[in-house]
């Protein structure tokens, strides 16, 4: 049961969460690597987007009293693999991409080669993070953590919805084909996101893992619900990327299928169920989890 909304400041938490991971990103991402390789990793995660999967990993350990430095670097091992997917997808062999972040691309910026390295680099830099060998972090939790996070970015995880989707251009999807591929694709590491946050603690109850769990599934696909809508509806500078893209490459989305309205009826009930889940938790403050649900669906980038 949440405690009073009224008394919780969302943009102030937020705040002061995202100075933290980037503080904690600025001085962990490309140390001691080439500088050939550092910068443009760096470039690739530093000084940009809206960290949501950090965010809702913080919100997640907060609301179970985990470890906070395994939060720490679980928010920080989520935005490395989110990023080194992003460097990854934007390149030529996929969608080809050339704005990011509103900023080139970091093979535009750096060239093909680099923004492959880089890519590699930093999915394994985040497996680092959450192993340090200064006990920092259990080895309990360190097991845990590792081994969410390598199923939400593996082949039956992200990499997986990706492949998926790029088998599937011009090609109509359902609406079962369509909610599978982005279950994986975004949704996986949007769900890991949240059960790191609440593998930071000692023990969490089946009723709260299972409620964490519905919520993390209604967000992720409302989350790539409203993407879509975005696509359609916003332009390259509020996005920070290229707008249209998915109707130029023919790429099958919820717009697409549904319609514009409907689509944002859908992300307005993924919403509500995602409240409803953390109703249904045995947690008593899920007041930051609930405003991060609240910001993905009402976001306008």
């Amino acid at each position: 049961m949440s405690a009073n909304p009224l008394a919780f400041d969302a943009a102030a938490w937020r705040a002061d969460r995202l100075d933290e991971v980037e503080l904690a990103l600025s001085q962990w991402v490309g140390v001691g690597a080439p500088d050939a390789l550092a910068e443009p990793m760096r470039y690739a995660v530093l000084g940009g987007g809206k960290r949501i999967r950090a965010l809702l990993a913080f919100a997640a350990q907060e609301a179970v009293q985990g470890e906070r430095e395994a939060g720490l670097r679980a928010a920080c091992a989520l935005e490395l693999i989110h990023a080194y997917s992003l460097v990854h997808d934007d390149m030529p062999c996929m969608d080809n991409d050339v704005l990011r972040r509103g900023k080139p691309t970091v093979h535009v910026q750096f060239g093909q080669a680099s923004a492959l390295l880089a890519g590699d680099a930093l999915q394994a830099q985040a497996f680092e993070l959450l192993t340090p060998e200064d006990g920092a972090v259990s080895l309990a939790h360190q097991a845990k953590l590792c081994a969410l996070l390598a199923r939400a970015a593996g082949a039956t995880g992200m990499a997986g919805g990706q492949a998926i989707d790029l088998a599937s251009v011009g090609i109509a999807l359902d609406e079962p084909q369509l909610r599978q591929m982005h279950r994986l694709k975004t949704g996986a590491l949007l769900q890991a996101s949240v059960l790191m946050g609440a593998a930071c603690a000692n023990a969490v109850s089946d009723r709260t893992w299972n409620a964490l769990t519905t919520y993390a599934d209604a967000l992720g696909l409302a989350f790539q619900v409203v993407d879509d809508v975005l696509d359609v509806t916003a332009d390259a500078v509020t996005l920070g990327k290229t707008a249209g893209k998915d109707a130029a490459n023919d790429k099958p989305t919820y717009v697409s299928l549904l319609g514009l309205e409907p689509a944002k009826a859908l992300a307005q009930r993924l919403l509500e169920q995602a409240m409803n889940a953390l109703v249904d938790s045995d947690l008593e403050d899920t007041r930051a989890l609930a405003a991060l649900a609240q910001l993905v669906v009402q976001r306008n980038s």
